[in-house]
């Protein structure tokens, strides 16, 4: 057993007899001689007894190599990060090439495809049904398991309620309501139509002062989930596919950002709507499954309202030029390398019935899988 112990023990002091060289021949231009004589004199030391059968001196040789090598060569306090610097870039590397060329995560963040998938949206409640739950930090780890957050939205100053018409895009699925000067977001599900008022809160021209509750309630986040980036390079897109697109270039569309439709039309499609249903090329479309749902007007759970079916864009809210669809009467035929994109939530989806078609050079890919909320009754595969 002491011949195991002694050989052990002999590796280690040629281990440190390496180390204490390499030091020496990347250093020595830096140290001082009275260093390099410290270190040649410990060096020394151990070789005197490396071969040796006295244990003891080995053992306390090579705690005072050790020592030494420590003294004049310290450990950084970033050396974790040092040695673990490769590994680290090679795998934000391949989390990017992940996300740029298979699955790209992506968030909803508005209700225009509502019931197959949720933007942000809000269920008021007066502030004191908050409870111990909705107080941090437990406030946090309800929202990361459920997606809901309790919200009391409280303005700082005095002053007129003035509930903004902005796009909202520096945060989008949100409203800004401005009191004095300061913007405070609620959802856009919040805002009463003719924006009139703010749902379970304040109206729109009524003074408030400091402290008061402008709106609360529970605010649920929208749906993450992951877009396919891969399979659009392998065939075609279909019809019924959920596609997410950029903007860019499209006219009358916020520019640099991407927008998450329902893929009604293929190009050469000749398109028409007779409400609830969908026609192409002179048919009523029942498939897939997902496009007869939603012309049959049906519910997909019992935690959903039904569909409402396939609608003209009508003349109730924009006069973009570049509006189809607008009745009944109207047909669009699809020129090659475009597709038209519908939101399910047809009523309430600013789609292509008001900016056209969509090019093939400004899709992304398919949305794939809902991955969060996790007790969403959406979480899954998307359809």
């Amino acid at each position: 057993m002491e011949f195991f112990k002694r050989r052990k023990l002999r590796k280690q002091l040629k281990t440190l007899l390496h180390h204490a060289h390499t030091l020496r021949a990347s250093r020595e231009d830096v140290m001082t001689a009275t260093q390099l004589s410290f270190l040649d004199e410990h060096v020394g030391r151990v070789k005197a007894v490396v071969d040796g059968s006295d244990m003891e001196s080995m053992v306390k040789e090579g705690e005072a190599l050790d020592a030494c090598l420590t003294k004049l060569n310290p450990p950084k306090s970033y050396s974790w990060w040092s040695e673990n610097f490769d590994v680290l870039v090679v795998a934000i590397g391949v989390a990017m090439a992940f996300r740029a060329y298979f699955y790209q995560p992506f968030k909803i963040p508005t209700g225009s495809m509502q019931p197959t998938l949720y933007g942000i949206h809000s269920e008021p409640r007066p502030a004191s049904d908050a409870t111990w739950l909705d107080q941090q930090p437990v406030k946090f780890g309800k929202w990361l398991i459920t997606g809901e957050s309790f919200k009391i939205i409280r303005t700082k100053d005095r002053g007129t309620v003035r509930i903004s018409n902005s796009d909202g895009s520096k945060n989008p699925g949100y409203t800004p309501v401005v009191v004095a000067g300061k913007a405070y977001y609620v959802p856009n599900d919040v805002v009463e139509y003719g924006m009139t008022g703010l749902k379970g809160g304040v109206r729109n021209g009524q003074t408030v002062k400091a402290g008061d509750v402008l709106w609360s309630g529970v605010i649920c986040s929208g749906d993450f989930l992951f877009v396919n980036r891969w399979k659009w390079n392998f065939c075609h897109p279909q019809r019924g596919e959920i596609m997410v697109f950029s903007t860019s270039g499209i006219n009358h569309l916020q520019q640099g950002t991407h927008y998450i439709k329902r893929m009604t039309g293929t190009p050469g499609d000749t398109l028409q709507i007779k409400a609830p249903k969908l026609v192409v090329n002179g048919e009523a479309v029942m498939e897939p499954e997902r496009i007869g749902q939603i012309a049959r007007m049906e519910k997909i759970g019992d935690w959903a309202p039904a569909y409402a079916g396939f609608n003209p864009s009508g003349n109730l809210r924009y006069n973009d030029p570049g509006r189809t669809l607008a009745t009944e009467n109207d047909m669009v035929l699809l020129a090659p390398g475009y597709y038209y994109a519908m939101g399910d939530n047809s009523f309430n989806s600013f789609d292509s019935r008001y900016w056209g078609p969509v090019p093939q050079r400004n899709l992304l890919g398919p949305a794939s899988v809902v991955h969060w909320p996790f007790t969403s009754p959406r979480w899954g595969w998307i359809k």
